[in-house]
Formats: C-alpha cells, sequence, structure tokens
C-alpha cells in the first residue's frame, strides 16, 4: 500500500516530510509499539517498506527508528514531536506524521489495508 494511501486511510497529519517521492513508496509491514527496546529486538521485516508507529513522541523514536533504518513514522492519539525532536527529524531525513487514531484503531485499520505485523512471533 501506498504511504499516500496509509495516510488517507489513517486522516493523518503531515509534520515533516523529507521528500516527497516517499508517499509513492509501497509498505507492507507495522511495527506498533511504544517500547522502543522491542523495536530494536523485534523487528523482522524489509524496513524499506516498515512503518513504525508509536506514541512516543520524542528523540528517543527517532533515533530507534534510524538504528532500524526505517524512514516513516507515524505517531497515533495525535502527538506530535516538540519543535527541538522535529528538528531532529528533519537533520535525519525522517518523515513524520500524526494520526488521531488510537494505537489500537491505527492497527485495525492498517490490518484491515493488508498490511502485516513487522515483528516476530512467538507461537
Amino acid at each position: 500500500m501506498k504511504l499516500s494511501q496509509v495516510l488517507q486511510s489513517l486522516n493523518a497529519k503531515t509534520m515533516w516530510v523529507h521528500d516527497p517521492r516517499i508517499l509513492d513508496r509501497e509498505y507492507t509491514c507495522v511495527s506498533a509499539t511504544d517500547l522502543m527496546s522491542d523495536a530494536l529486538a523485534m523487528v523482522k521485516s524489509d524496513t524499506n517498506h516498515t512503518l513504525l508507529l508509536t506514541g512516543l513522541q520524542n528523540a528517543q523514536s527517532l533515533r530507534t527508528a534510524e538504528m532500524l533504518d526505517i524512514q516513516t513514522i507515524i505517531y497515533v492519539r495525535s502527538k506530535e514531536l516538540p519543535p527541538e525532536d522535529l528538528q531532529l527529524a528533519k537533520e535525519m531525513e525522517m518523515n513524520v506524521f500524526s494520526t488521531g487514531y488510537s494505537m489500537y484503531e491505527a492497527c485495525g485499520v492498517l490490518y484491515m489495508e493488508g498490511l502485516a505485523t513487522a515483528t516476530k512471533s512467538y507461537d
């Protein structure tokens, strides 16, 4: 699913887009967590096609995404980055968005749109 479609489905607001061509990138997976240690330990998907969905709107989420080579973060519950962290996102060339949906609702919407989990499953 193209990022532009993801953003439309989530009624997401743009905080910063480094390169508008990212809107045409196909995304297939979502890592949804507020615990960045879980993201670091559990993401197993192709990170070029993975979104990070989180409510942790600070530098830690940006740095975690950078370590995972994830270029797009969507913050839930209408959270937005403070100005100093938005500046960091710009310097890191990160694409950041915000949706009014809760984590649960956003995951449900993206699941219904066919996106898969980016994390390891423990059966």
